[in-house]
């Protein structure tokens, strides 16, 4: 990298942190997901990761089979893909669906008709942001950076110029189509996870990874 470059990546890094990061993109409660109207701020998450939940007492060692629905891409004029292509949307809703139904059947058995203690996950892709080439992974050595992503790696908060991902999550009884949780969530790498910098999409699919246990401590 020439001097030229380096410095202009310096002045980008040393502006962003100033800024809080560059911009970072905030969930909403999409309103074309079936259960928007059921979702209301969670307080109780002091994360941020899921700012939306619905959730009813339910006993989740009563089910050990599960129906996971291919996985939608959000197409509501509230998406928040920005000009992410097609390809790539597509290309995080395969990984998505094969991770999810990894960590499921470590849990259930994978069914495809409803039948009792069988519960239903749809999962809909609402949202992601893509790395920034080379500053996403500079900014973890130049000093600027390293002091961001210092505090927001203490407080599990995004690295800077780092992807991300957000989706919606709808858990269902299968036999009787009732809604037992739903929630919306932004997923992100440890701000300090340099793997997840070097791929624009490899910090929404370790998101996805992370969101996948998420899940599974629920229902566990």
């Amino acid at each position: 990298m020439n001097r030229s470059i380096a410095m202009r990546g310096l002045g980008t890094l040393v502006f962003c942190a100033g800024m809080g990061g560059c911009a970072s993109v905030a969930p909403v409660p999409y309103s074309e997901m079936a259960s928007s109207a059921f979702l209301a701020p969670d307080k109780s998450d002091a994360s941020g990761r899921v700012p939306y939940r619905y959730s009813t007492p339910v006993d989740w060692r009563a089910y050990n089979k599960v129906i996971l629905d291919p996985v939608v891409v959000y197409r509501g004029k509230d998406h928040q893909f920005g000009d992410m292509s097609d390809k790539d949307k597509a290309t995080l809703a395969a990984y998505m669906q094969n991770c999810f139904a990894d960590r499921l059947r470590s849990r259930f058995a994978l069914a495809r008709e409803r039948g009792p203690n069988t519960l239903r996950v749809r999962l809909t892709l609402t949202g992601a942001v893509t790395n920034t080439p080379v500053l996403g992974t500079l900014s973890r050595f130049d000093m600027a950076g390293a002091v961001y992503n210092g505090v927001q790696a203490a407080r599990d908060g995004e690295g800077m110029m780092t992807g991300s991902v957000i989706y919606g999550v709808e858990i269902f009884d299968a036999t009787s189509s009732r809604l037992l949780s739903a929630y919306v969530t932004k997923q992100y790498p440890a701000a300090y996870d340099i793997k997840a910098t070097t791929g624009a999409l490899a910090a929404a699919t370790a998101g996805l990874d992370k969101g996948a246990d998420a899940l599974m401590a629920q229902l566990n």
